[in-house]
């Protein structure tokens, strides 16, 4: 191993399943790169919902992935695989992961990592990769948005519906969307959010078909599942698609299939984690192509609630878990 890379490393370890309290700081040797993958020293990580469940028990990494969590980080490459061709040590990069992220130093497929984009600090690109992906192959790839359609963002002010707001707005569609107070309808409205739901105090299927003349909306984009998949159902026009990406009340609901045939609905969702390296690289060459230029033209970019220490772990799931952030939750190592 290079002389600059120390054979021990801090990184938050996940001994046993439950609250926030369980991750905790440790050591442990550095990884080392596989074929095909680089060693990233790490700079930054985003705390995500999948990795909230992966702690209480509800989402284990696949097989062969680290069980360290994190799913996305940001830093300088420091050693890459014989095989790999296209970034080479000092490059700077993000990256999409399976584990491992919430670490000084992680390892990443090559075909995973993405540039920093030119404007964007290290910090920043850290919080790009597990949304923008997520939000890329599910609202453009499975729910097919086009210019001049409606759709419905559940949840707006996560990291997940800040960048889905944006990608929309720069994609031509008119994006509504459903928050929980009043700072986060402001955001979510400067992000690009024509309509913005208060779902406490309005039911967003009747706002949705004053919005749309009574026709409904021509795609979903849920987390909430229970009780919002019914109604989901109801606030979608003819042809709509309804994309599930989690379900934060439930996965089991009563449902009436019917207006589904009536409505000729496609109903779908995805998990990202589970995917090949080949199916992860597909998007990643899109997000490349189509994405990256907007960024590094400032039309979109990631927002950044609030950053943690590494050793803070804790602190930033138990954040995340009173949902009153705005944006991304991230840990640094530097």
């Amino acid at each position: 191993m290079s002389s600059e890379i120390p054979q021990e490393m801090n990184f938050i370890d996940l001994p046993k399943f439950g609250g926030p309290e369980v991750l905790v700081p440790a050591k442990g040797p550095v990884v080392r790169p596989q074929a095909g993958e680089v060693l990233v020293k790490v700079h930054a990580a985003g705390v995500n919902r999948p990795d909230v469940q992966q702690r209480t028990g509800g989402y284990n990494p696949p097989p062969g992935a680290s069980p360290v969590p994190g799913l996305e980080i940001s830093g300088t490459v420091v050693e890459v695989a014989p095989d790999v061709t296209g970034w080479k040590v000092g490059d700077q990069v993000c990256a999409l992961v399976s584990g491992g992220g919430y670490a000084e130093y992680c390892v990443a497929p090559a075909p995973q990592c993405l540039p920093v984009p030119k404007g964007l600090s290290l910090l920043e690109a850290g919080g790009l990769p597990e949304t923008y992906y997520t939000v890329w192959t599910n609202v453009f790839q499975r729910g097919r948005l086009k210019a001049g359609e409606t759709f419905l963002i559940h949840g707006g002010s996560s990291g997940i519906g800040t960048t889905a707001i944006q990608l929309a707005r720069e994609f031509g569609a008119r994006v509504f969307t459903t928050v929980g107070n009043a700072e986060k309808a402001i955001v979510c409205r400067d992000l690009g959010a024509e309509a913005v739901i208060n779902y406490h105090d309005e039911d967003f299927v009747e706002v949705v078909g004053e919005l749309t003349d009574g026709k409904g909306v021509d795609l979903i984009l849920d987390m909430v599942g229970g009780s919002y998949i019914e109604r989901n159902i109801a606030a979608l026009a003819l042809e709509g698609r309804l994309v599930q990406i989690a379900f934060l009340e439930a996965s089991k609901a009563e449902v009436d299939f019917l207006p589904m045939m009536l409505k000729r609905l496609t109903i779908t969702g995805s998990t990202l984690r589970p995917r090949t390296v080949a199916q992860k690289a597909e998007i990643a060459a899109e997000l490349r192509a189509k994405v990256w230029p907007l960024i590094e033209a400032g039309k979109v970019k990631p927002l950044i609630h609030k950053t943690f220490p590494l050793a803070q772990a804790a602190a930033a799931h138990a954040l995340m878990e009173t949902s009153a952030h705005i944006g991304k939750i991230m840990l640094t190592c530097e």
